[in-house]
């Protein structure tokens, strides 16, 4: 698994990548106990980015030229592929939310991971299904809703 960010460390710091990446190494696992995840290896790829970086990938892949907080690319059967997270959305959305950064940039991370899964959330059961997992996933890592 690799994490990398193209933001400054004054917005992401060390330790908030470090905890990232093993909210979704514990993700992977917590899907793989419950039998979600039929993948054994894979290569996962996360990286912050600034909101007009998002904005740029949302245009090319997504043909909207808009900010979006997370995209994700899956790769093929064998790999899960990348997610793609915008760290100025993530900061203004904690703060509607009221709640860390860490924990949106945590629940950003586990939506996309869900999302390279399989889950969607376009119908009405889908999106309640892959709420109820992200909520599990952030909880059991200690990210829980407060």
């Amino acid at each position: 698994m690799l994490i990398t960010s193209q933001v400054p460390e004054r917005i992401i710091s060390p330790e908030l990548l470090t905890e990232t990446k093993e909210l979704a190494e514990s993700a992977l696992k917590q899907e793989q106990e419950c039998g979600e995840l039929s993948i054994t290896g894979g290569e996962l790829s996360i990286t912050l980015v600034t909101d007009e970086k998002i904005r740029e990938l949302n245009h090319r892949y997504r043909s909207r030229n808009e900010v979006t907080d997370v995209l994700s690319f899956p790769i093929d059967e064998e790999l899960l592929g990348e997610i793609i997270i915008a760290c100025g959305r993530a900061r203004e959305q904690a703060r509607e939310y009221g709640h860390s950064l860490t924990r949106e940039i945590g629940y950003l991370t586990v939506h996309g991971l869900l999302h390279l899964l399989g889950y969607d959330h376009r119908e009405q059961a889908g999106r309640k299904t892959m709420r109820k997992r992200e909520e599990e996933i952030l909880t059991e890592f200690g990210l829980g809703r407060e």
